[in-house]
């Protein structure tokens, strides 16, 4: 299988000599293509520097990332532009949608950057409207739209580009439970039926349940790597929890 991610022995250091910080401990992973990798840890373990460095929001201190084969721990200027635009999707906790734009328009914004003609891009919008069952909010603003909602727009903006690798920074936390059960659905369609490869920091079990592996850091290591294989979801939940017990404490949170 091809790697869309590939993270080779990376550190990431905070401060300086007197008062450093270890936040990232020598990690490596791959991510396969078409996978749904879910990244679990308590507050303080390091998952989210992790996601930070593969997105390119923050530096590694040493070590290489690797995007579609391209070290992206190099990229700079435009190019380092470009690689965001073009390769990741992001999902965030806060949605991060722009209040003064459609639905429609918020998804839009990231075909218009590429230049993409605007009869394609309206194709292009309403056939990920449909997958997401979100073609009745198209012409709402943000705030005439629920949590559940306002997730699922950003989840089109994120894959409308049609990127390498979608990453998303606990992408349940805002929403109420049927809305988080609806939008991991719509999560897991992307992933079985449009191959869509997916990182996911999470703190929660059930949401970790609808990926098909799961990797536990602890103190900026990885602590501990389950697979779904043939489980059912509720099984593969009751193994996720069997780890967090492991772990005792540190991840009392995610139960």
């Amino acid at each position: 299988m091809e790697n869309i991610l590939k993270i080779e022995s990376i550190e990431k250091y905070y401060g300086n000599k007197s008062s450093l910080t270890k936040a990232i401990n020598d990690i490596s992973f791959n991510v396969t293509k078409g996978e749904f990798v879910a990244i679990m840890g308590a507050s303080g373990s390091g998952k989210t520097t992790l996601l930070n460095c593969i997105s390119t929001i923050d530096k590694v201190t040493s070590g290489n990332i690797y995007v579609g084969g391209e070290d992206i721990t190099k990229l700079k200027g435009n190019k380092l532009n470009k690689f965001r635009r073009e390769e990741l999707g992001f999902i965030f906790q806060d949605f991060n949608l722009l209040d003064t734009l459609t639905a429609y328009e918020n998804i839009a914004l990231a075909l218009s950057i590429q230049n993409i003609n605007t009869k394609e891009i309206d194709t292009k919008i309403k056939k990920v409207a449909k997958e997401l069952n979100i073609c009745d909010v198209l012409n709402k603003y943000p705030y005439q739209m629920s949590g559940g909602q306002k997730q699922r727009v950003a989840s089109a903006r994120a894959i409308i580009t049609n990127p390498k690798l979608i990453l998303a920074d606990e992408p349940t936390g805002a929403l109420d439970s049927k809305s988080a059960k609806m939008l991991l659905e719509r999560f897991n369609y992307l992933n079985t039926t449009l191959a869509a490869t997916i990182l996911m920091v999470t703190h929660d079990a059930f949401t970790a349940s609808y990926a098909t592996r799961v990797i536990f850091i602890k103190d900026g290591k990885i602590f501990n790597e389950i697979h779904r294989g043939d489980q059912s979801r509720r099984e593969f939940f009751d193994k996720i929890i069997d780890v967090v017990t492991m772990l005792g404490g540190d991840l009392v949170d995610a139960l």
